[in-house]
């Protein structure tokens, strides 16, 4: 009887303790949108929160499996439509990379300890004015060389 009366005990101890880290993690969720981004004027993403945080990069992978496997290109899930909403720019209007670390993505990780390495080869500004600019500078910062050298098309990567 006394040990039923323990570990009833125990046990009402224990989810009283799972209760309140709920609580307090919820208090202290933090939301990574940022002020000057498109996503901060929206009152959800392609997917409920709760969804993207814990799937976005299942969602990314389909995306890739059915954009270079099936050639089917749509944008809903797309790491492009995310930098393009996520991003925000400086007050010239130059884009800030996503993936510093005080930014969407690399606030994120960097508070997950999770290797953000998408953006070694995928841009991490959108196209336009200031992109190439600010994705070369973001480079320099990590001390990543890349050289912006001109393709046999033209175009710059």
């Amino acid at each position: 009887m006394a040990k039923a009366a323990v570990r009833a005990g125990l046990v009402a101890v224990g989810l009283a303790w799972v209760l309140v880290t709920q609580v307090v993690l919820a208090a202290d969720a933090k939301t990574y949108v940022l002020e000057g981004s498109k996503a901060a004027a929206l009152e959800s993403c392609v997917e409920p929160t709760d969804v993207m945080r814990r799937k976005h990069m299942e969602l990314i992978k389909h995306q890739r499996d059915a954009t270079v496997h099936g050639g089917i290109r749509s944008s809903k899930h797309s790491l492009a439509g995310c930098v393009e909403c996520h991003i925000r720019t400086d007050a010239d209007q130059v884009p800030t990379p996503i993936h510093q670390k005080d930014e969407f993505c690399g606030a994120c990780h960097a508070f997950a300890a999770v290797n953000l390495n998408c953006f070694d080869c995928h841009a991490s500004v959108p196209k336009g004015p200031g992109a190439e600019l600010a994705s070369h500078a973001a480079f320099q910062a990590a001390g990543v060389d890349r050289s912006i050298q001109a393709r046999p098309d033209g175009e710059d990567h």
